[in-house]
């Protein structure tokens, strides 16, 4: 603890607020929320801690902090200031997707689709099904029950459906809008559980198909009752009023925390949605900070009822979702959420071998490799390698590891715009500040090691690069040996090899980073080849700038075919007949020699 966090802990008031950690570069490294600052800061500073959160305290070199009027405000804040800033060891909540939705078009034939977007369409949406494979057999039951149109023919041409019965967008007997009406009222009542209508006309149709000798079509009836039979198990039904809602179970161990949400609609439990994540502070507080994540990235939508655990502060979820809050007190409703917290408390002990497995190859191997090079523990890792043959097209990669996991989102691509031929030093040096610079000028969070691929030169380079611009980042370089497989580890002033064990996590995860970077690195250097070789080939044809080049590689998607193209169908790509001419010329010449 340094003297500037010593003296603002004496200054903290007895209020309830958020508190911001920063790391030594001034960056927000993790939000938080109380109901007395001044206690919950001062114990981040004080006692033992577990691994996790002792590496969060590592990083603290200064704090900040936000006076609310209540805890409420402080819960609101908090979710907004970790919105804003992204803080590395906040809950941050990485499902994005929206789910699918059964529609009826509002057309004069219209059609069942699945959409994934509400629109104020005229339209009639079922849903939301977070199982995506149950609204696929759902639609594909519909269609095979009403005859909706299936496809986007004009109505005097037949498509494979009408003749199956299947499509009555076509020809003189087609539905009334009023027929259609009416098919849209089943299907609606199919889908918000009022199946019983349906699964007894079928019953009967099937009946009269085998009292007719007609047993092909009775089996096609007896497999349409399998396919309702089957949605109903895998929809069960834990409530008769067929209301929407989310509930919520959350269980607690060791520092992490499971929280599992069970969707039902239309009385039906059709889905669940399960997230593990380490927390930092009382875990109902931590709860609610889910909670509120969860319903503000826009893609869940809110149902009418939400269900919460008792120790919960119902007035705070109120705050946070425009729902109807339930603390269920008995019967089956308490059951559903007891349900809901049993299976988190499941998922998390069963989950939780693979994670301490995990934290010991990863988190172990990050740690050890800082103790090897004498450096706190380099959580955030970047790599460089560059690509080039005989000097064309040369690249380089960027490559992130935080806690020994790739971070992909934080990859980057750089095409060397200022040496000409092989040169490796000259490019690394060009890469490595074009990188830091901008780390500099944007306030971007700096590696707490930086990995080069090579040895002394590139090293050098690196240390030249970085000293430049005023910057501490410790510097290490990764060899390869005759059979371009990771050898040595060189770090130091003098450089040496740092020694390490062939079978250690610390060597295993290094290598995971040479093989990743080189990877990367090669892969886009491959692409830009391509480009430029598509590119090369094209050139000084009168009439086809850019714009058209782009043209003919998104309709024929590599030169070859192209040069296996008619004059016709370049043309018909979008290039003006007179240029289509001279680009069959070309190509064509470019073969013979």
């Amino acid at each position: 603890m340094n003297d500037l966090i010593r003296h603002k802990l004496e200054l903290l008031p007895d209020s309830p607020g958020c508190y911001l950690h920063k790391n030594q570069y001034g960056k927000i490294i993790y939000v938080g929320k109380a109901k007395n600052l001044r206690n919950r800061v001062r114990s981040y500073f004080r006692g033992s801690h577990d691994t996790k959160t002792t590496a969060l305290v590592s990083e603290i070199a200064d704090f900040e902090f936000i006076v609310t009027e209540s805890n409420i405000e402080a819960l609101l804040l908090e979710i907004n200031l970790i919105q804003e800033n992204k803080p590395r060891y906040n809950i941050m909540l990485k499902d994005d997707k929206s789910y699918p939705f059964i529609k009826i078009s509002n057309e004069r034939h219209p059609r069942l689709v699945i959409t994934r977007q509400v629109l104020k369409d005229g339209g009639q949406y079922f849903g939301p099904y977070p199982d995506v494979g149950a609204a696929n057999q759902t639609l594909k039951l519909l269609e095979r029950l009403y005859p909706f149109r299936k496809c986007k023919l004009p109505e005097n041409k037949y498509c494979l459906y009408y003749h199956l019965g299947q499509c009555l967008a076509h020809g003189e007997q087609m539905p009334s809008r009023k027929e259609y009406a009416q098919m849209a009222t089943e299907v609606s009542q199919f889908l918000t559980g009022h199946d019983d209508k349906i699964v007894h006309q079928l019953q009967e149709k099937m009946q009269a198909a085998a009292s007719n000798l007609e047993f092909e079509k009775a089996a096609e009836y007896r497999d349409l009752l399998q396919s309702i039979s089957t949605l109903r198990v895998k929809q069960r039904v834990m409530a008769k009023d067929l209301q929407d809602r989310d509930v919520f179970g959350y269980h607690v161990e060791k520092g992490w925390m499971c929280v599992q949400v069970f969707f039902v609609r239309q009385g039906k439990l059709i889905e669940r949605n399960v997230n593990l994540f380490p927390y930092y502070n009382e875990a109902e507080e931590d709860f609610l900070t889910y909670l509120g994540q969860f319903y503000r990235n826009q893609q869940h939508l809110i149902p009418k009822e939400v269900f919460i655990p008792q120790d919960i502060d119902e007035e705070a979820v109120k705050s946070l979702v425009d729902a109807k809050i339930v603390k269920p007190q008995r019967g089956e409703k308490k059951q559903l959420l007891q349900l809901a917290t049993r299976n988190a408390r499941v998922s998390l002990q069963q989950k939780f071998h693979l994670l301490e497995k995990n934290l010991e190859k990863t988190q172990g191997a990050v740690e050890n490799i800082g103790q090897l090079l004498g450096i706190p523990t380099p959580v955030r890792i970047e790599a460089f390698d560059n690509s080039n043959i005989m000097g064309t097209s040369p690249v380089s990669a960027m490559v992130v590891f935080e806690n020994g996991v790739p971070n992909k989102k934080e990859y980057r691509k750089y095409k060397i715009k200022t040496v000409e031929g092989p040169d490796d030093y000259a490019s690394m040096r060009e890469v490595l500040h074009r990188r830091y610079s901008r780390v500099q000028k944007e306030g971007l969070t700096p590696p707490d090691l930086l990995i080069v691929d090579g040895g002394q030169g590139q090293i050098n380079v690196a240390k030249e690069v970085i000293e430049e611009l005023g910057m501490s980042i410790p510097i290490a370089g990764l060899q390869k040996n005759d059979r371009h497989q990771t050898h040595d580890l060189l770090f130091g002033n003098p450089l040496q090899v740092v020694p390490l064990s062939r079978n250690s996590q610390e060597f295993f995860l290094l290598q995971r980073i040479q093989d990743e970077v080189h990877r990367f690195a090669i892969t886009f250097h491959r692409q830009v080849r391509s480009k430029n070789s598509f590119s090369s080939k094209l050139d000084g044809i009168e009439g086809l700038g850019p714009k058209r080049k782009q043209v003919l590689l998104k309709h024929f998607k590599s030169l070859p075919k192209i040069q296996e193209a008619s004059l016709q169908e370049i043309a018909e790509a979008g290039i003006p007949y007179k240029v289509a001419q001279t680009v069959k010329e070309k190509l064509n010449e470019s073969d013979q020699h």
